[in-house]
């Protein structure tokens, strides 16, 4: 398997992408001042704009030269008023120019069927995919947009569904699209806060203009943080570990890394890539929920070997099971983590 992983604008990061080129595909990155599907790069304006995006074209220079193809993130869940404006499309369009000559970007991730058939129109050949924010699950619902998109991410949901990946997998085999997943969300399965909090973070550069009466986190950190529901994080979790990659093997070839705000993306890539990891769990994940664990961390390396193949196989049934439970029990280790 090989990574599909998220720029971050430090010179570590960038050297480390190009010290471990072998097991990078592409890096995924968003243009400073566009809205995108995470926090940070919406927000600054500026001065600070400019300099982010000095560094991120040194960076990203680098990381092309030397052979990794790159993905251009315009994924917010809103565009808000100019989501149909013809300005909006020509400054898309030049960026995509730039980025396609000289940052081997071959790629377009977005949510917007209007971005989507942009792209087709005046790029030849760039691949246009669905975001997972669009929570594409079944063939109807690739179906529905086919004519806009070349390629589709999983729903995070389906990760513990190998049938209808299956599915979903033939379907786009026999279609000529392609399918493809995020192995490391720390999103909670089915949470119904997910396009609030999704329109909040396209947002950003407006809302931090305001005197805000309150702020908004996720409620999962809430629920994570009650002792009773705590125990639930294994169970209702999305992600695939770096042990159980090899289960997806049959189906993909790249998995995408969610590693643009992760404080150690190194860590990230190199226990994916090595398929094994001793550490506090969560902190593989984006969002990373260890803070609400502290001082107590989960490690990975305690959890049953074949945790993996077993919440493929389990169908969810959580309410009559306690498994996941019970690994979560068995794996905390009482304060050995840090306060945050």
């Amino acid at each position: 398997m090989r990574y599909s992983v998220g720029y971050q604008a430090r010179p570590d990061w960038a050297e480390e992408i190009v010290r471990r080129r072998e097991s990078v595909a592409e890096v995924y990155f968003a243009w400073p001042g566009v809205a995108n599907g995470r926090g940070g790069a919406a927000v600054i304006a500026g001065e600070d704009e400019w300099r982010e995006q000095e560094q991120m074209r040194a960076e990203l220079s680098s990381i092309a030269q030397a052979g990794i193809d790159t993905n251009l993130l315009l994924n917010a869940m809103c565009y808000g008023a100019q989501s149909q404006a013809r300005s909006f499309f020509m400054a898309l369009g030049g960026i995509i120019d730039f980025v396609g000559r000289n940052w081997r970007t071959k790629s377009v991730t977005t949510t917007s069927p209007l971005i989507a058939r942009f792209v087709h129109a005046n790029f030849p050949g760039m691949e246009v995919r669905a975001s997972v924010n669009m929570g594409v699950g079944s063939v109807e619902g690739m179906r529905t947009v086919e004519a806009y998109f070349d390629g589709f991410y999983l729903r995070r949901e389906l990760n513990r569904h190998p049938a209808q990946i299956e599915r979903m997998k033939k379907w786009c085999d026999e279609n000529g699209k392609r399918l493809h997943f995020l192995a490391n969300s720390g999103c909670v399965r089915d949470c119904a806060m997910h396009a609030f909090h999704d329109t909040l973070v396209a947002h950003e550069r407006e809302i931090a203009q305001f005197d805000n009466a309150y702020a908004f986190e996720g409620v999962c950190w809430e629920r994570l943080k009650a002792p009773g529901l705590r125990e639930e994080y294994l169970q209702n979790a999305t992600f695939v570990r770096p042990e159980d990659i090899g289960l997806y093997e049959e189906w993909f070839s790249v998995a995408k890394l969610a590693t643009r705000t992760n404080r150690d993306p190194a860590r990230v890539l190199e226990a994916y890539s090595n398929g094994r990891y001793r550490g506090s769990l969560p902190a593989l994940m984006e969002p990373n929920h260890e803070g609400a664990f502290a001082p107590d961390i989960l490690e990975n390396s305690a959890l049953p070997a074949d945790f993996g193949r077993r919440v493929m196989e389990c169908g969810q049934r959580c309410e009559r099971c306690g498994a996941c439970k019970k690994a979560f029990r068995d794996a905390l280790r009482k304060g050995e983590g840090i306060v945050c």
